[in-house]
C-alpha cells in the first residue's frame, strides 16, 4: 500500500517542483516578508525607535546647531532641546513683563524664520503645499487661522502649550498688520514654538509611508527653474543604461558567437578579454571623460565597458553548449562553414542567447549609479547623491526602489516574451504576472471535498 503524502512532503520534496499555487505563494512572500519586517520596525513603538522626528522645531540661542522640521534628534537629546526653548521663552516673557526688551531690526529675520516653523503643521493638515514652505504670506494666514480658531490642526496636532504661544504671538502680529509684510514684523523677539515630534527610525531608514509620499511628491512637484523634472532624470538614466547595453550587444554578440564557434577567434580574443574583465571599469572614468568629454558619452561608454567583456565570454560558452549532433547532421548533409554558422549555430543558440541577454541587461543596471557620477553628474544618480548629502533619505529610497522596479519589470516582460518568440522551447513554470491569482487560490480557495467512495455492491445469491 502506497504511503499517503503528508503536508510537509508537499512543501519539501527533494529536487521536485512545487505545485503552481504554492510556488506563486512563496514568490509573493519573498516580497511581502521584507516589507512586513520594514513595517514592523517602523510602526510598532516598542521595537526600535531611537530617534524623534521633529514636527515643530525652534532655533536655540545658546548653540550653533540648527534643527528644522523633519530633522531627527535622539530621544536622549529631545528633552534637553525642549527645556532649552522653554528657558528662552521664559527670558522673553520676563523681558516683556519688566519692559526691558530692546528693539532690534535684525530680530525681524529671526521672527520670519520662527513663522516658517509652523509650515509642517500647515502642510500635514493639507492647508499648504510642499512648494509653499517659504510663502510667508500664506504661512502668516495660517498663524491667523490657528490663533482665531478657524483652523484646527488635526494631523499633526499642536500641543496646548504651542496653541497658546500661537495666540500670544498673533496678538502682537495681528495688531501690527493683518497681512504679511517683512517691514511690519516686530523688532522684538516673538515666543518660540516648543519642539514637538514623534518616535521614529533613524534618518537612514524612513518608514514605508514616508517613502511613498515623498516619492510621489518629488515626481509631481515642479523643480526649481534650473533643475530637471524627475521624469526627465529617469529618461536620461534609461538612455545611459540601454545605450551602453545596445552598444555592448553590437560588439559582444558577434564576437561571442565567433569565439564559441571557431577556435581561431577563441584563442585570439578570449585570453585578453578574460584578462581585461578583471580591471575595474570605474578606473577608466577619467580617461573616458578626457576622450569623450563630460556629457552622456563617457557614461554610456562606462556601461559598455562594464558589460561587453562578460557578454563575450557568456555568449561564447552558450555557443559551445550547442548540441554537437546538430552540427554533425548538418555536415553529413553537406553544409559549408558559412551555412553551419548561419543555418545551424545561430538559430540553435537563439533561445539561450535571449536568456543570456536578459541576465546581462540586469548587469548593465548595476553600472548606472557609477556611470552617472563621472563627468557632470546627471540623471537619477545626481538626485540620489544630492539628497543623500542632505540626509533626505526619504527621497533616496523611492529612486532606489524605482530602479529595482524598472529592472525587475523589464526582466519579467522579457521572460514572458521568450515563450512567444520561441514557442518551440519548454514553457516556463507559472509565476510573474499570474503570481497574485495563484497565490490567492493557494490561500483562500478551498479544494472541493473528495466524493465519498462508492459502496461495493453485494450480489444476491
Amino acid at each position: 500500500m502506497k504511503k499517503p503524502k503528508t503536508r510537509r512532503s508537499v512543501w519539501f520534496r527533494i529536487r521536485e517542483d512545487l505545485p503552481p499555487e504554492k510556488a506563486a505563494l512563496l514568490t509573493l512572500c519573498s516580497f511581502l516578508l521584507p516589507l512586513a519586517l520594514w513595517a514592523i520596525v517602523s510602526y510598532v513603538p516598542f521595537i526600535w525607535h531611537p530617534d524623534v522626528k521633529l514636527e515643530v522645531s525652534a532655533d536655540r540661542t545658546d548653540v550653533s546647531t540648527v534643527f528644522g522640521p523633519g530633522d531627527h534628534v535622539s530621544k536622549l537629546y529631545f528633552p534637553t532641546f525642549v527645556d532649552a526653548i522653554r528657558r528662552d521663552n521664559a527670558v522673553i516673557r520676563a523681558a516683556i513683563a519688566d519692559g526691558t526688551v530692546i528693539a532690534n531690526p535684525a530680530v525681524r529675520r529671526q521672527n520670519q524664520r520662527l513663522l516658517r516653523h509652523l509650515f509642517p503643521i500647515a502642510e500635514g493638515n493639507g492647508w499648504l503645499k510642499f512648494n509653499q514652505r517659504e510663502d510667508d504670506a500664506a504661512i502668516y494666514q495660517i498663524w491667523k487661522g490657528i490663533a482665531e480658531g478657524s483652523l484646527v490642526p488635526r494631523s499633526p496636532r499642536l500641543s496646548d502649550e504651542n496653541l497658546e504661544i500661537v495666540r500670544q504671538n498673533w496678538a502682537i502680529l495681528g495688531a501690527t498688520s493683518p497681512e504679511f509684510a517683512f517691514a511690519t514684523l516686530p523688532e522684538t523677539p516673538l515666543l518660540k514654538l516648543v519642539p514637538q515630534g514623534r518616535a521614529a527610525n533613524p534618518v537612514y531608514l524612513p518608514a514605508p509611508h514616508e517613502v511613498v509620499t515623498t516619492g510621489i511628491r518629488d515626481f509631481i512637484t515642479p523643480p526649481p527653474p534650473d533643475r530637471p523634472w524627475m521624469w526627465q532624470r529617469l529618461l536620461a538614466s534609461l538612455k545611459i543604461v540601454f545605450g551602453g547595453f545596445l552598444l555592448s550587444c553590437v560588439v559582444g554578440i558577434p564576437l561571442g558567437i565567433l569565439c564559441g564557434t571557431y577556435s581561431f577567434f577563441a584563442k585570439l580574443f578570449e585570453p585578453f578579454i578574460d584578462f581585461f574583465r578583471y580591471m575595474p571599469a570605474p578606473a577608466f572614468s577619467t580617461l573616458l571623460v578626457a576622450v569623450l568629454l563630460a556629457n552622456d558619452a563617457p557614461k554610456i561608454a562606462l556601461v559598455f565597458i562594464g558589460t561587453v567583456f562578460q557578454m563575450v565570454l557568456v555568449i561564447a560558452k552558450t555557443t559551445r553548449q550547442l548540441d554537437a549532433s546538430l552540427l554533425e547532421a548538418a555536415q553529413t548533409l553537406g553544409a559549408g562553414p558559412s551555412q553551419m554558422l548561419t543555418r545551424v549555430v545561430i538559430p540553435g543558440i537563439l533561445p539561450d542567447l535571449y536568456n543570456d541577454l536578459r541576465i546581462l541587461l540586469g548587469w548593465a543596471w548595476t553600472w548606472l549609479v557609477i556611470a552617472e557620477l563621472i563627468g557632470v553628474k546627471s540623471g537619477l544618480t545626481e538626485f540620489i547623491e544630492t539628497q543623500g548629502r542632505w540626509r533626505n533619505f526619504d527621497s533616496v529610497f523611492p529612486i532606489i526602489i524605482l530602479i529595482g522596479i524598472i529592472g525587475f519589470t523589464t526582466d519579467q516582460v522579457l521572460a514572458k516574451l521568450h515563450g512567444v518568440i520561441f514557442p518551440f522551447t519548454p514553457s516556463r513554470k507559472p509565476g510573474g504576472p499570474g503570481v497574485f491569482r495563484l497565490a490567492f487560490r493557494a490561500l483562500f480557495q478551498r479544494k472541493p471535498p473528495a466524493p465519498p467512495a462508492a459502496k461495493p455492491r453485494v450480489k444476491s445469491a
